[in-house]
């Protein structure tokens, strides 16, 4: 194609959105007011997965050694531990290092137990990460059967409850942003395709002149790609502002250890590319689709 061509067609385009203003309009709202929805359920969606996946990470199994073991026969116990299926990594805690653990996550209240020094009631133990964090039960459950280990503790029945949890967040975020982009899809294409019926004669008349199909296309595949990113504008500029004040808040000001959002950068650029393209991709595929309609007259 000519670039005097291609430059008609631009022009002719954004001729057609100025003379249909009120429809353009029309079209731009329900691109802004559906996208909106689809990028602040698809932030909340990225933000649980990302939570979900630091608990799950924490997760992890304590194998305690007998007192009565040797140390010396300690690495040929992490060996037969490293063997077992699904264990990703297995790593030596000694009881003293356990026991400054323990007053280390205690705080301030974690100085009374500074006596146990001298007698720490601890033991020696393994701490085992697996593969999957859904595979910490079954591997726990290997490492049990080891006459070396006296006890093995990763949360029983609270770990499982965590991980029915994190797993019906997921599959519920899914499935609603799913919805969205589908509803975005059906109603974005009918407004456009609305803007199209209205002109209507203005196709048969370029068909009557001898207009190809090419040709008529072209305008309408620059009008919906550019109301679709129009209307995409909004929503980012919106999640952007949002985002950047709830992550303030939630991982600054409150300075919380429980729970870290994603990091704005590249959380935000990453959805505004992707709220381009919807929007862009929708519009083209609604011109496009009406516009095939009224070309068989």
């Amino acid at each position: 194609m000519k670039i005097r061509t291609l430059k008609r067609h631009f022009v002719e385009a954004f001729k057609s959105m100025g003379r249909n203003g009120w429809m353009s309009f029309a079209s731009i709202s329900a691109v802004t007011v559906t996208l909106l929805l689809v990028s602040v359920f698809l932030a909340i969606l990225l933000n649980i997965n990302y939570i979900a996946s630091q608990i799950e990470d924490d997760v992890q199994i304590r194998a305690y050694i007998e007192r009565t073991e040797k140390p010396d026969r300690y690495d040929a116990y992490k060996e037969e531990l490293e063997k077992i299926g699904k264990v990703k990594t297995v790593e030596y805690q000694s009881k003293e290092e356990g026991l400054d653990e323990l007053i280390e996550s205690l705080g301030d209240e974690g100085e009374a137990f500074s006596s146990l020094k001298n007698e720490n009631p601890l033991r020696d133990a393994f701490i085992i990460y697996t593969d999957k964090p859904q595979d910490t039960a079954a591997v726990a459950k290997e490492v049990e059967k080891f006459k070396f280990v006296n006890k093995v503790e990763y949360g029983k029945g609270t770990v499982e409850k965590l991980f029915k949890v994190t797993d019906v967040a997921r599959n519920v975020g899914i499935v609603l942003v799913l919805g969205l982009v589908f509803t975005a899809m059906f109603l974005i294409s009918n407004t456009i395709k609305l803007t199209i019926v209205t002109r209507r004669r203005e196709i048969e008349i370029m068909k009557l002149v001898g207009a190809t199909n090419g040709f008529i296309r072209w305008p309408f595949f620059i009008e919906g790609f550019a109301l679709g990113v129009a209307g995409a504008v909004l929503p980012i500029v919106v999640i952007t502002v949002g985002y950047q004040a709830i992550f303030d808040i939630v991982n600054q000001k409150l300075g919380t250890v429980f729970i870290e959002l994603l990091p704005v950068t590249p959380l935000i650029p990453q959805l505004a590319l992707l709220m381009i393209l919807i929007g862009g991709v929708i519009g083209v595929w609604g011109s496009l689709t009406s516009v095939r309609k009224f070309l068989k007259i």
